[in-house]
């Protein structure tokens, strides 16, 4: 099959956060929107069939999980991340942060301690404050173009801070990390000696670029399976986050409870019907497309790595592993311009009229980055790096 992931579809005007609250959060109105993690294609074909099969039916009431949905994301993760999975051991959520929220309220109590790795998603921390815990960072550090993890500062700031939870972010958001075995290993082995349950957001995991293989955080020992919980969901994969929908994978039966309780205090404990009709046929239909997307995703990224060599060879590009967001570096750029961080997003926003995500929202150790989403057509993503590229030489 082919699809045409170069079509330009105006997403204006359409409830979408990515495009109409530009005005809203301070932005140009005409600005060019490549931030927030939703792409600009329209879905599988498969899963547009089955939804409007669904809205031709006509009845929405309340849904659950039946027998074609778990036949159907059984086969997925065991035939893409080679997961197996007892239907008891899967909780059904709105999204990956309603998840991660009851993860931290069901495993955490008020004023207690919670580890990210920053730069990192900023729900992140947004959720453990909301929920008045305490965030502790370990930071990442880059060193030769990849970002690492420092691990004697990760065991360090758990012993020290009486961690109980521990966010990971696998394939990391944002910069592009898919994380070895031996590395999630070593995390995991860490999290187990000091009692430390491990939330991982698997969010991004049909993302990975060879030769890196992503790996299922609970499947690297019994041990670490029965004190994790792992989330996923169809939604970055295909283009539906909007349909709230997403699986956890909680093998523990007392985390499991501990889990369900919290979540069922939102009063949120059933699925979405379009959401599950969506991911249904995205597990049983939706991978042509998602092949040729990523081809298309490789296309992209190329290109920006090409144009920034040629045009703005200041500007560094992080190899991306994973994921359709790549992050870009400007501290050359900015330290030979004399400007600061705020003074390059400020030409970017105001000068190029392109949005794109600030990096210190992911942490200080963002600072002089950008975080731009190429899960766009080809011509977007031209347009948006040629008036970056004019704003800056002028």
């Amino acid at each position: 099959m082919s699809f045409d992931f170069n079509k330009v579809t105006d997403r204006h005007n359409t409830n979408s956060i990515k495009t109409d609250l530009a005005v809203v959060r301070g932005k140009p109105a005409d600005v060019l929107s490549l931030w927030v993690a939703d792409m600009d294609f329209p879905t599988s074909p498969a899963i547009l069939e089955a939804l409007h099969n669904k809205i031709d039916y006509g009845i929405f009431g309340y849904s659950c999980l039946d027998e074609s949905f778990h036949s159907a994301l059984t086969n997925w993760m065991k035939n893409e991340h080679n997961f197996t999975f007892e239907r008891r051991e899967l909780v059904t959520t709105p999204g990956v942060v309603f998840a991660l929220a009851s993860a931290i309220k069901a495993f955490t109590k008020e004023g207690e301690s919670v580890l990210i790795q920053t730069p990192v998603y900023y729900p992140f921390k947004n959720m453990i404050e909301a929920n008045n815990r305490h965030t502790v960072a370990s930071p990442l550090f880059e060193k030769d173009g990849k970002w690492q993890i420092d691990f004697e500062d990760f065991e360090k700031k758990i012993i020290e801070n009486d961690v109980k939870l521990f966010i990971l972010c696998s394939p990391h958001n944002p910069v592009s990390r898919v994380w070895t075995r031996d590395e999630l290993s070593r995390m995991a082995e860490i999290c187990l000696r000091h009692n430390v349950i491990v939330f991982a957001d698997e969010i991004h995991n049909d993302f990975v670029y060879e030769p890196n293989v992503h790996t299922v955080f609970s499947t690297l020992s019994p041990e670490i399976a029965e004190s994790s919980v792992v989330s996923m969901s169809p939604s970055k994969t295909f283009n539906l986050a909007g349909l709230q929908f997403s699986t956890n994978f909680i093998k523990s039966p007392e985390l499991r409870a501990k889990f369900k309780a919290e979540r069922n205090k939102t009063g949120y404990d059933e699925p979405s019907l379009m959401g599950l009709v969506a991911a249904r046929a995205a597990y049983e239909g939706g991978k042509p497309w998602l092949e040729e997307l990523k081809k298309h995703l490789l296309s992209n990224i190329s290109f920006v790595r090409s144009y920034l060599e040629d045009k703005l060879p200041l500007v560094r590009l992080i190899e991306p592993e994973g994921t359709f967001l790549l992050w870009l570096d400007f501290s050359k750029l900015a330290n030979k311009l004399g400007l600061s961080d705020s003074e390059i997003d400020d030409i970017i926003v105001n000068k190029a009229k392109v949005w794109l995500d600030r990096g210190t929202m992911f942490g200080q150790e963002g600072e002089y980055y950008q975080r731009i989403n190429v899960a766009t057509p080809q011509p977007l993503l031209k347009e948006a790096l040629a008036r970056i590229a004019g704003a800056l030489r002028g």
